[in-house]
């Protein structure tokens, strides 16, 4: 297919959205059913439009799914405010690390001793699907950065965790394939490089370069009086860069670096304006295409009573988060039609009995079996355990599994049961997200 043919598919899909926004917002679906419903459609199996093999995409898809997923993870921790030491991190360190590895272990034993797959293959898959997506839970995941709901920080700080903590297990299927001797070396090796070192370097490092960059950055706008004219665009994807790469250069987790530099950017705004109830990006709103304007018509708000530390990090935040969540948007519906389009080619019907135990009984039986204590109501265990959403994640490590050489009916199995996990979950939690979030914040609210 060219690329006039997939540049227009594109915006065509792109202008049904725009046109049909105000009768979505109305309905109990999200955009990503949409967009998967009209992959389909444009598909092989629909108009025939577009096709896609996805042997000969794999490697550009992967790097595709991976741009989309940093973008996610960083805005995903611009919008955690409170600082580690507050108790509700523990329903997201819960949910990342025991919650996601007895997923990763009820699947493997789902898929070998119900579909009679062998161990390493199952915990392949088990890994792949494990962990829940930055990007399609946006629905799910914290207004902004003064949401403090328990279900909705858990729920973030989980899905900017899990895609990078899910890497080592991803890495052990691999393994396992791989090794056909009795010596456990490999294991051990594993351990110590893919999990004790790569998890905690990859968060030191990107924590702590998103906080001394943002201070920095701050530091030299204040100074200068150059807090409304400033590219934060080209810091955002600046960071996202150098976080990743400096992560990976140490063999640590890009996707750990990345979410927690959006963690250490959003502690260095709090720092540099005070643990406030009030997030400086909502004391200060940038005017759109502030770059052109004069500086005093630059921001809204009662700029007098606001010192220059809060109008910098603010006008910073704000288009930072602007910024990202644009691109976030953007990559979810192309990569979300992109499934559609090779979804019915790939449809395993073995998916609606894994998918179905997945989502209603592994995944809540996880999060129930966890000593949650006071933290959570059995409500919001019951939604945490729903609300386990599969998707760009997910097609990142299967595109990563394929290209480090499976091969044959492995890689057949592999693509075909973890396309079609992630259009069931993409359409089960498409069509019940909002309903019932908007039961549990009436019930909230009713609450308070």
């Amino acid at each position: 297919m060219s690329f006039i043919v997939w540049l227009a598919v594109l915006g065509a899909v792109l202008l049904t959205l725009a046109l049909t926004s105000s009768y979505l917002r109305w309905m109990p679906v999200t955009t990503s059913a949409v967009c998967l419903v009209l992959g389909i459609a444009i598909g092989p199996a629909g108009l025939d439009l577009l096709k896609l093999d996805i042997k000969d995409a794999a490697n550009w898809m992967e790097h595709l799914t991976e741009v989309a997923v940093l973008f996610s993870l960083f805005v995903c921790g611009l919008k955690l405010r409170l600082p580690l030491r507050d108790r509700k991190w523990r329903v997201a360190f819960g949910l990342a690390g025991p919650v996601m590895v007895l997923t990763i272990a009820g699947v493997c034993l789902l898929l070998h001793y119900g579909l009679g797959l062998a161990w390493g293959p199952s915990m392949l898959i088990g890994a792949i699907l494990a962990p829940t997506d930055p990007v399609l839970a946006s629905l799910v995941q914290v207004n902004d950065a003064k949401d403090y709901d328990s279900v909705r920080f858990g729920l973030s700080g989980e899905a900017g965790l899990n895609d990078g903590v899910a890497f080592p297990f991803v890495i052990l299927g691999l393994l396992v394939l791989q090794q056909s001797g009795d010596s456990n070396t490999w294991l051990t090796d594993w351990a110590l490089k893919s999990l004790l070192w790569a998890v905690p370097a990859g968060l030191l490092i990107g924590y702590w370069m998103g906080h001394g960059i943002g201070r920095a950055t701050l530091s030299m706008r204040i100074r200068n009086a150059d807090s409304t004219f400033s590219p934060n665009d080209y810091l955002t994807l600046a960071l996202i860069a150098l976080a990743y790469v400096a992560a990976e250069s140490i063999h640590g987790y890009g996707f750990l670096s990345v979410f927690a530099a959006g963690l250490g950017l959003r502690q260095a705004e709090v720092k540099s304006t005070g643990d406030t109830q009030t997030p400086a990006e909502q004391l200060v709103q940038p005017v759109v295409g502030h770059q052109n304007v004069e500086p005093e018509a630059a921001v809204h708000g009662d700029l007098e009573n606001l010192e220059d530390s809060q109008v910098a990090a603010g006008i910073m935040m704000g288009d930072m988060l602007a910024f990202g969540s644009l691109v976030e948007r953007a990559m979810e519906v192309f990569l979300v039609t992109l499934l559609g389009v090779v979804l019915v080619p790939h449809w395993d019907w073995r998916a609606l009995w894994v998918g179905g135990v997945l989502f209603c009984l592994i995944r809540p039986a996880c999060v129930a079996l966890m000593p949650w204590g006071g933290l959570l109501e059995g409500r919001q265990r019951l939604l945490i355990g729903w609300f386990g959403i599969r998707g760009i994640g997910s097609l990142f490590y299967l595109f990563y599994a394929l290209n480090q050489g499976l091969s044959g009916s492995l890689a057949a199995v592999c693509t075909n049961l973890t396309l079609s996990v992630v259009a069931l979950s993409i359409l089960l939690h498409g069509i019940s997200t909002q309903p019932i979030l908007a039961r549990y914040e009436q019930r909230q609210n009713q609450k308070n």
